[in-house]
């Protein structure tokens, strides 16, 4: 069964924050509140301390400087007895108290919602992807400085040095070299940090080295070497290095003049496995610099008010339509879901939302990618009567039967989220993108907007595959972004949608 066409609602814009993000940060919160109350605790216990300490000190000096007539007296005598018997016991119970009790406590229970290393990492390679697709520079993204932010942000060298890192293990040396040297850099600009010069050398140079510039990889290891001449791996470094360049002079040496006058350098790596050959199209499209329409396709592009082929629910109050693209067609309906169903579409969905799956042609499986990053759920008309009336709107709207359509997904995309080109028509639907969405094929954008729905066909009325609809949902900048897809089958559709005598129309 192949899916045709494709409607995707707009529940959030791109200034949105996901609810798993937001728990996160109530999560934080609760747990700095618990710190400061076992912090209010310790300085209580202190005080009580510091007074006990004040006392006996005032005590003893007087006692002293006269020992004998200090016990000469009947009631210091007797002070003195229940003060080493007794009293100095509590005070030991007292600093023995644990405080921390409470706090660690909570932080045990907190601890389960926390991310993992994972999550971690993947939120590094999602800085990674924002730079390359927005082409933005490491010291932009350092300093925050990125449209759109209402809370700026700075990373520190521990933060650029573990990017790097994260970089390094994925044997990206591009992106290793770049933010190792905003690290050096900022180092050099005289942040503390925990971070030393020598460690980022030592990654610095090896990924330039990975890179194919013998010459600069050497002397960033000279560099290594003046702050640390006794390190072991950077000695053996420089040996092979200058063994190299050794090698290779001896052999231009027998080169011709033009050959011999060229740079010494490795061979440069080829393009990453996961390389799309319309990448360089998706990221344009993606930063907004997308194929413009001529203006004689653009005239016969409309506005208009839609009745759903006179469908009564539609007569009186007609939806607003917009044509954003003319081939393939792709039109967007204006304000067809409300705030209020927005919300209780997304409560639905946030305890079910899970790491989305794309379909492995090889093994036949459901698996994760990283080509695909978003969370995703599933909601039936059955659960809720705003999932059932969303669901009979698109019927009403797109005059196609959606009994035989899948059930409404929801889709969460946070900070670098993305979906990259694919297609929706296969012997399995899978899940799509939804919001921000590029075709490279045909170079249009079509960008999210809250309560509206996108829609259009990916099989003609043959049941053939329209390549041209081949989509990607771009990388989240800043923000997340909550859509809904809904995907109509061709089953069903026979008198809605009858076959032309054309395979291409």
């Amino acid at each position: 069964i192949l899916a045709i066409p494709i409607l995707i609602l707009s529940l959030l814009h791109f200034a949105s924050r996901t609810i798993l993000m937001t728990d996160l940060i109530h999560t934080e919160k609760d747990l700095v509140t618990s710190l400061k109350d076992y912090i209010k605790a310790e300085e209580d216990k202190l005080e009580q301390i510091k007074k006990w300490a004040e006392k006996l000190d005032r005590l003893t000096s007087t006692a002293t400087k006269d020992p004998e007539g200090f016990v000469g007296h009947p009631v210091n005598a007797f002070k003195l007895m229940k003060r080493l018997n007794t009293e100095w016991s509590e005070l030991e119970n007292l600093v023995l108290k644990d405080m921390s009790d409470g706090f660690i406590s909570n932080l045990t229970i907190q601890r389960q919602y926390f991310p993992n290393d994972e999550d971690q990492v993947g939120a590094a390679k999602a800085l990674l992807r924002l730079q390359d697709t927005y082409n933005l520079d490491t010291d932009t993204i350092s300093k925050g400085n990125l449209p759109g932010v209402k809370h700026k942000s700075f990373l520190t060298v521990e933060d650029c040095f573990e990017l790097g890192k994260v970089a390094y293990t994925e044997a990206d040396y591009y992106h290793t070299e770049l933010w190792m040297e905003q690290a050096l850099r900022q180092l050099d600009d005289g942040e503390v940090s925990t971070i030393d010069k020598v460690s980022v050398l030592d990654y610095l140079s090896y990924a330039v080295y990975q890179q194919g510039d013998l010459d600069k990889a050497l002397l960033l290891t000279k560099k290594l070497l003046e702050l640390d001449p006794e390190h072991q791996r950077a000695n053996g470094n420089l040996k092979y290095f200058e063994y190299i360049m050794a090698k290779e002079k001896d052999a231009n040496k027998s080169a011709s003049d033009d050959q011999s006058d060229q740079k010494t350098t490795l061979k440069k790596k080829g393009a990453a496995v996961d390389y799309l050959p319309e990448r360089q199209k998706y990221e344009m499209l993606c930063r907004g610099e997308g194929i413009k329409m001529t203006p004689r396709r653009q005239k016969k592009l409309f506005c208009r008010y839609h009745d759903g082929n006179r469908n009564p629910k539609f007569i009186l109050a007609p939806a607003k339509q917009e044509d954003e693209w003319d081939k393939p067609r792709i039109i967007r309906f204006h304000d067809i879901i409300s705030d209020a169903e927005i919300e209780i579409v997304k409560d639905l969905a946030k305890p079910r939302l899970s790491r989305a799956t794309v379909h492995d042609p090889e093994t036949g499986k459901l698996t994760t990618a990283q080509y695909r990053v978003s969370k995703s759920a599933w909601l039936s008309g059955y659960e809720n009567p705003v999932v059932s009336r969303i669901n009979m709107r698109i019927q009403d709207l797109t005059g196609l039967d959606v009994s035989t359509a899948e059930e409404l997904q929801v889709a969460n995309y946070g900070v670098g989220g993305q979906y990259e080109p694919h297609f929706d028509f296969a012997r399995m639907s899978d899940v799509s993108a939804g919001g921000a969405t590029v075709f490279p094929e045909v170079g249009a954008s079509v960008w999210p907007k809250k309560g509206t729905a996108v829609f259009w066909y990916n099989l003609f009325a043959s049941g053939e595959g329209d390549y041209s609809t081949r989509h990607a949902a771009c990388p989240v900048l800043v923000g997340n972004k909550w859509v809904s897809n809904k995907w109509l089958h061709e089953r069903g559709q026979e008198f809605r949608r009858p076959c032309t005598l054309s395979e291409l129309e």
